[in-house]
């Protein structure tokens, strides 16, 4: 999957770095402000078994 990916990237090693680094920025940012608080709302810490 890498592979095709780094294949179909535009450009010299460098650029094909700067843009990857971009993607995993974009896919961080999305995660964070997006993803993990919507599945936030349905998990509750409160509901914990350790500790008696």
């Amino acid at each position: 999957m890498y592979a095709v990916l780094w294949r179909i990237l535009p450009g010299p090693a460098w650029v094909r770095v700067l843009i990857l680094l971009v993607l995993l920025a974009a896919v961080l940012y999305g995660l964070f402000w997006y993803v993990f608080p919507w599945a936030g709302q349905f998990i509750n810490p409160q509901e914990s078994t350790v500790g008696g």
